[in-house]
This record gives structure tokens, sequence and C-alpha cells, in this order.
């Protein structure tokens, strides 16, 4: 029972890390090639040969060391290069408001 258990709990990391590596996948290849230049990270074709290979070894090798490897290639694209294209690219999500600006309006200090 317990073994069972843990079983689909592992199916249900490795469908996560899959479906990430998915998502970093399209992500990458729908920013612009200048993007990458101009956020000085690496080309767009490293990256989409980098995290293809992530996806294929999620699917067809389950070798769980390479399957961690790529894990840390998806999550570096999410928490470093997808945040420097984005900000290079115009989209920053901020719509004119300072960083001091909460969810109501601008913070004044408590006055």
């Amino acid at each position: 029972m317990l073994l069972t258990a843990f079983g689909g709990f592992m199916s249900l990391i490795f469908l996560a890390m899959l479906v990430l590596a998915v998502v970093a996948l399209g992500m990458a290849a729908i920013a612009r090639e200048d993007a990458y230049r101009a956020a000085d990270k690496q080309n767009k074709m490293f990256w989409l040969i980098i995290l293809g290979i992530t996806v294929a070894v999620n699917l067809l090798v389950p070798m769980i060391f390479l399957q961690i490897a790529g894990l840390v290639a998806t999550i570096v694209f999410f928490v470093d290069v997808r945040p420097a294209l984005r900000q290079v690219s115009g989209g920053g999500g901020r719509r004119g408001g300072s960083s001091s600006d909460g969810p109501y309006g601008p913070y004044n200090g408590g006055r």
C-alpha cells in the first residue's frame, strides 16, 4: 500500500517536471532572438537545445540524475533568463507605478 502511494507521488513529480520543461521550452521558443543578446544571456538556440533535451529526457529516459539536471536548467530559465528577457522586451509587468506602490495605491509611510 505504501509502495503504491509512493509510486503515485513520484509519478506526479515526474509529470510536473515534464510540464515545467514543456512550458519553459515554449516560452524560450516564443522569445525573440535579439532579446537574448540584449539581456546578455546565452543565445536562443542554446536554450532551445537544452530545454528540448530536458523534455526528451523526461519523456524517454527514466534516469533520475538526468531528469534532475534538466530540472535545474528549467529552473534557471524561469528565474534568471525569462525575467531578463521580459525586461528587455518591455514586458516587465508593472504598469506605471513606483516600487513603493502596494495593491491599493502608493505607500505613504503611514501618514
